[in-house]
C-alpha cells in the first residue's frame, strides 16, 4: 500500500514506494515538457485528419488534403519527363557537330548516353567499354577509329550499324578472303603477315617481309594505303601501330588474311530515337577525349566507334 509522505529536505511529496529504504520523489514535470508533449497530441490529431493515416481494408483514409506519397512521385516523375523531354528535343534539333559548344546541353547527352550504353552496348563492349580482342569488339576507351571519332561519325555509325544486312546506309569495308579464295598461296599469306608484323614494329626486316612488301603493294595497299596507314575514307585500318581490333600476332595476322574478317554491329535507328542516338554518340565521343579529325583523315584505326 503506498505510503506517500512529504520529504523534508526537498519539501516534494514521494510516490509512495519504497525499496531497500530508497524512496522516488513524485517531482511534477516541467512546464515546457508539459506544453511540448501536448502539442504533439495536438499535431497527431492534426496529421490523422490532413493526411492518410487510418489502414482500412484495401486502403487507407485519404485526409483532408488529398496527398500521397504515389502522387508526390508521380508529379516528380512528370517534372523530370517534362525535363527530359526539353533536353531530347534540343538534341535533335541541333546540328550534332556544334553540340559541343553547348556545354550544359553536352553534358547532359553524355550523362544520358552512359545510361543508355549499360542498356544497348555493354553486351559486346562490355560496361567499361574496353571491348573484347577475342571476339572483335573494338575498345572505344582511346582515340583511334576506324572510320573517325568525331561526333557526327560516330552518329553515322551507331545509326547505320556495321556491315548491317537489308541496309542500304549502312557502312561497309570488304577485305578479301586472300587464302580461302585462293588469291594467294599460303606461303604468299605468309609473306604478306612477316611484311605487317615489319610494319607494325614487331619483327625487323627478313626476306619473307621484303617478298611480302609487293605482293602488299599489289594487293593491299589501294585499301590500306602505300604504307599501311589505313584509311578512315574505307575504313581500313592502319597496320603500323600497336592497336589491333582481333590481335596482332602473326597467327591472328594469318587467319585475318586467309579468311577475312567481316563483323557485323547492328544499325540502331530502327531500336533508338535520333535523340537517344546523339546521347550515345556524345558519351563515345567523351570516353577517349574526342577528337574532330574529318572522318575520311588517314589516321590510326582498327578501334572504330562501334566498328566490330
Amino acid at each position: 500500500m503506498a505510503n506517500k509522505r512529504i520529504d523534508q529536505p526537498t519539501g516534494t511529496p514521494t510516490v509512495g514506494h519504497e525499496w531497500d529504504g530508497i524512496e522516488e520523489l513524485d517531482t511534477p514535470m516541467p512546464r515546457w515538457w508539459l506544453w511540448t508533449f501536448y502539442l504533439t497530441i495536438a499535431f497527431a490529431v492534426g496529421y490523422v485528419i490532413a493526411y492518410p493515416a487510418w489502414p482500412m481494408i484495401d486502403r487507407a483514409t485519404e485526409g483532408v488534403l488529398g496527398w500521397s506519397s504515389r502522387g508526390e512521385l508521380a508529379e516528380e516523375m512528370s517534372a523530370a519527363d517534362q525535363a527530359r523531354a526539353t533536353v531530347r528535343e534540343q538534341l535533335a534539333r541541333i546540328p550534332i557537330e556544334r553540340l559541343p559548344e553547348d556545354g550544359p546541353l553536352m553534358q547532359q547527352a553524355v550523362a544520358g548516353g552512359a545510361a543508355a550504353f549499360r542498356v544497348n552496348c555493354v553486351q559486346c563492349h562490355g560496361s567499361g567499354a574496353a571491348g573484347s580482342q577475342e571476339l572483335g569488339y573494338p575498345n572505344l576507351n582511346d582515340d583511334d577509329w576506324l572510320w573517325g571519332g568525331d561526333l557526327a561519325t560516330i552518329e553515322k555509325t551507331i545509326t547505320d550499324g556495321i556491315r548491317n544486312p537489308d541496309h542500304a546506309h549502312t557502312r561497309q569495308s570488304i577485305m578479301p578472303a586472300f587464302g580461302r579464295d585462293q588469291l594467294l598461296t599460303p606461303q604468299q599469306v605468309d609473306d604478306v603477315v612477316a611484311h605487317v608484323r615489319v610494319i607494325s614494329h614487331q619483327d625487323k626486316p627478313n626476306d619473307a617481309a621484303r617478298r611480302g612488301a609487293q605482293l602488299f603493294a599489289d594487293n593491299c595497299a589501294v585499301c590500306h594505303g602505300a604504307g599501311g596507314t589505313g584509311s578512315r575514307e574505307l575504313g581500313a585500318p592502319n597496320l603500323t601501330d600497336g592497336i589491333w581490333l582481333y590481335g596482332g600476332d602473326a597467327d591472328t595476322i594469318r587467319q585475318t588474311v586467309w579468311n577475312s574478317r567481316q563483323g557485323v554491329m547492328p544499325r540502331w535507328n530502327d531500336k533508338l530515337d535520333k535523340a537517344t542516338i546523339r546521347m550515345l554518340a556524345a558519351y563515345v565521343h567523351s570516353l577517349g577525349g574526342g577528337e574532330a579529325l574529318p572522318a575520311a583523315a588517314p589516321a590510326p584505326a582498327d578501334n572504330a566507334a562501334a566498328q566490330p
